[in-house]
């Protein structure tokens, strides 16, 4: 079967500041979209344990729900007090970071760079030791992010994460997909997904 492609285009919210509250639904693919994390129990491990170690690394974060699937992970990050006000933050004033002076708030791209570089220097190392013959970079540069809305919205995304490898078949990540699942075509209907073009 041919993989299909998918052309999500850029509407990453110009002037908006990734690093003030809010909640962000992250998505990171694989390299050529490749089962890494299907082929290699070790690997999908790694990632799942560095995210969890995020939470060590900022505190004052919530690493939400997180899921691995064959070839990317999904996750959701919150940002001190919630919800960001997305559809009217430029009316507004900036809340109120809640990061001390002398370390501001990360963005999400630098908690995203941070996490597969970490995942990349785990995986590194492991088959240095083991003396594995085994591919070394597995990210694809890029990465997709979206900000949450709402508290409907939120939920919605948790549902999705949490049921996605039940529904692996009918995933868009899919090359053998067969199908579509109604619950990821409504929260990416409107095609929110903001692509990265970052270092991440």
């Amino acid at each position: 079967m041919t993989p299909r492609v998918h052309h999500r285009r850029s509407i990453r919210l110009k002037g908006y500041d990734y690093s003030q509250s809010g909640a962000y639904f992250v998505t990171i693919c694989t390299k050529d979209r490749e089962p890494y994390f299907e082929r290699d129990e070790k690997l999908r491990m790694i990632v799942d344990q560095v995210w969890r170690r995020l939470a060590q690394r900022y505190p004052k974060l919530i690493f939400d729900e997180f899921v691995v699937m064959p070839n990317h992970i999904h996750g959701i990050l919150i940002v001190g007090a919630g919800l960001a006000p997305a559809l009217s933050y430029r009316a507004t004033a900036r809340v109120a970071p809640t990061f001390s002076v002398d370390r501001p708030a990360p963005t999400v791209g630098e908690i995203v760079g941070t996490f597969k570089s970490l995942c990349l220097h785990d995986w590194l190392t492991y088959i240095k030791e083991k003396k594995i013959d085994s591919v070394g970079k597995f990210w694809q540069r890029n990465y997709y992010e979206h900000v949450i809305r709402n508290e409907d919205e939120l939920n919605r995304i948790r549902e999705y994460i949490q049921n996605n490898p039940l529904k692996w078949h009918l995933d868009k990540e899919n090359p053998e997909g067969i199908g579509t699942d109604p619950l990821e075509e409504e929260i990416f209907k409107y095609d929110l997904f903001s692509r990265s073009t970052g270092k991440s």
